[in-house]
């Protein structure tokens, strides 16, 4: 495993190793780029094949977190950390208050939050050991769960697509098939029923399902069948790299818009969305409510202001649309180059003000 390499494929700043055998942390944090800011990203906990595959999924989530807080317009930089182990046997405090010291370590230059598999009491024993987070409770002068935020985000996102794909924004009667069902994918389901939106669910958790059926009337779909479905709109919520060589022949939606992150699973399937004619949403422009919701702590949150803020996705899809449409290129390679122009602007800017201190206009 050469980590430098792996770094360089995308001009990642900085990654950090922590490792605490006594209290059971293996955990990597990466930074990918401050040019904006210092970087934001939630910690996930998964029970990772490798060290490897860790490393690539960090790395990946980083990136993907500064091209967010850029297409969202936020004075941050990406970053993101994972730790290593079953959320469902290894989870505990001392994990998440050694992870907070090593955060503390990076002198603001990582702001953690809650991600897949944590939640805000986990941020919480962060917290005990460091400042720099965002997603604690509103007890404590934070958010709390950010994932009502997201699936607003998600829900006005999918009003953008479908007035482009369809002149019409009313869901009222439009098919959704949504993929993955947890904080967010349910609150997703509750905006889209609110708004008249038939639901098809797709969770390998069967509560989760359960739960959609019996709130929402939603119908239950195997996890293959969520692909093959007859649906308008197709919205990835669980895992990453779902959109593939695979599942975009079998798609039937001719839309795509979740909440999930990475959800193409190499940008070349970008255009093969766009060749078969399916509008794509991409993923960090879409899903950023969540990022907007947890940035807002660190200038005191006002939830108001976060859901005010969140709305702007949908103005941000439309010129992402229109990039792609007038210029011939899929939407993601539009949505980067959007993100990309708001760094290197911005680290002209910088650069102008600090002749001494010039900051890179390289593309990331």
């Amino acid at each position: 495993m050469d980590v430098f390499k792996m770094m360089g494929r995308h001009d990642h700043e900085e990654v950090v190793f922590c490792n605490s055998p006594d209290i059971g942390l293996k955990a990597i944090i990466a930074i990918h780029d401050t040019t904006l800011g210092p970087s934001l990203g939630g910690c996930r906990f998964y029970d990772y094949a490798s060290d490897e595959e860790a490393l690539n999924d960090v790395l990946r989530l980083a990136r993907g977190m500064t091209y967010k807080a850029s297409i969202a317009g936020l004075n941050l930089g990406g970053g993101k950390a994972v730790i290593i182990g079953n959320p469902e046997t290894d989870k505990h405090e001392y994990i998440f208050r050694a992870f907070g010291r090593y955060v503390d370590g990076l002198g603001g230059r990582y702001i953690t939050a809650e991600d897949m598999n944590t939640t805000v009491r986990d941020m919480e024993w962060v917290r005990d050991e460091t400042r720099h987070v965002t997603g604690i409770s509103k007890a404590l002068g934070g958010s709390g769960d950010p994932s009502p935020v997201t699936a607003f985000g998600v829900f006005i996102g999918m009003k953008a697509a479908l007035l482009t794909a369809r002149g019409r924004d009313d869901l009222s009667g439009i098919k959704v098939a949504v993929q993955g069902v947890g904080h967010v994918g349910y609150n997703l389901c509750r905006y889209l029923n609110a708004a008249g939106a038939e639901l098809f669910v797709a969770d390998v958790n069967e509560d989760a399902v359960e739960r959609a059926r019996n709130e929402f009337g939603a119908t239950v779909l195997s996890g293959d069948e969520i692909y093959t479905f007859d649906a308008d709109i197709f919205a990835p919520c669980a895992m990453g790299a779902t959109l593939n060589d695979e599942t975009i022949p079998q798609l039937k939606a001719s839309i795509v818009a979740g909440a999930a992150n990475n959800q193409l699973a190499k940008s070349m399937h970008g255009a093969a969305l766009l060749k078969r004619n399916i509008l794509y949403a991409p993923d960090y422009a879409i899903n950023a409510g969540g990022l907007i919701n947890v940035a807002n702590e660190l200038e005191g949150y006002n939830r108001e202001r976060a859901f005010k803020q969140a709305e702007g996705i949908h103005d941000t899809l439309l010129a992402i649309f229109k990039m792609s449409k007038d210029e011939g290129i899929p939407t993601n390679e539009a949505s980067d180059r959007l993100a990309e122009e708001r760094i290197r602007r911005m680290a002209q800017l910088r650069g102008s003000f600090s002749p001494s201190q010039p900051r890179s206009t390289r593309r990331i």
